[in-house]
């Protein structure tokens, strides 16, 4: 019965309808955001909340974050940040800089940030936009800024999912032009071909 009700087109519109609404009271970029994760056939639960907590910074794309009784861990949308070094595994350059530079990102939003859920992945994580209001309450993108500091890339196999995935275009765009960050350094590769070579010398 109950999968019958999600499936069913009255829910999923007045499902839709509840979003509209609550998304109403945001601030503009935030809405679009919202509208954004509502456009969509499938029914599924949007937790927005300007109170998650972050507890931890794993590297320059990956946070753990924690409302109440309840935490989550979070992979950016759309952005891969060099590798940082763990154990029995190298790390790539600019990995601990990458971290650092979100950890300062964290540390100036005291720790209080907005997640855009958009999906999970295989891991168990919610892949998600992250957000945080700066001075004057202006909104701030994490992976916009991570990507405009040259310490994260667009990853290309996943960002068409990101609602802001144009404005990571043109944030990497920017690191690109002045030569920022994994962009200053010519033998850098992205990420997703540094974990591949990886897998590769452990496999032969």
């Amino acid at each position: 019965m109950l999968k019958k009700l999600l499936n069913s087109p009255v829910f999923l519109v007045a499902s839709v309808v509840v979003i509209a609404a609550a998304a109403a009271t945001l601030s503009p970029r935030t809405k679009s955001l919202v509208e954004a994760a509502a456009d969509s056939t499938s029914p599924r639960s949007i937790p927005l909340s300007e109170q998650w907590t972050v507890v931890s910074v794993a590297d320059g794309d990956t946070i753990t974050v924690k409302r109440g009784a309840e935490t989550k861990k979070i992979r950016f949308c759309g952005i891969d940040a060099p590798e940082t070094p763990k154990p029995g595994k190298p790390g790539q350059p600019f990995g601990n800089e990458a971290r650092e530079k979100l950890r300062s990102l964290v540390a100036t939003a005291k720790n209080q940030v907005i997640i855009i859920p958009v999906e999970t992945d295989r891991y168990g994580r919610t892949v998600a936009e992250v957000m945080a209001y700066g001075k004057g309450d202006v909104e701030v993108s994490f992976q916009e800024e991570m990507l405009k500091s040259g310490m994260a890339r667009v990853y290309p196999a996943f960002v068409a999912k990101c609602p802001n995935a144009e404005v990571f275009k043109r944030a990497e765009e920017i690191a690109k032009s002045k030569n920022l960050g994994v962009w200053g350094d010519s033998s850098s590769i992205p990420p997703w071909e540094f974990r591949k070579q990886q897998r590769h010398n452990k496999g032969s």
